[in-house]
């Protein structure tokens, strides 16, 4: 984990060759953020869902990959990979 990343709501990452993209949804609620996970997307086509996390989660893992969460507020999220 070296890299530290900063989405604003809508903004997009991939996480690494051959993996997904991820997208940051903001907080539903007070105490919830929520992300995207993409695993395919072809024109205006694709198959994604949302994941959702308490917002005191510090780590979560997704296509394989572990992301350390710093902050989270309902515009953006910081996290690390």
């Amino acid at each position: 984990m070296d890299r530290t990343i900063v989405l604003s709501v809508g903004d997009t990452h991939k996480l690494g060759l051959g993996k997904d993209r991820v997208i940051y949804a903001g907080m539903p609620s007070e105490n919830v953020f929520s992300i995207i996970q993409v695993r395919w997307e072809f024109m205006y086509r694709g198959y994604s869902w949302n994941l959702y996390f308490p917002k005191n989660r510090s780590e979560i893992r997704i296509d394989g990959v572990n992301i350390l969460v710093e902050n989270v507020t309902p515009d953006e999220i910081r996290f690390r990979v």
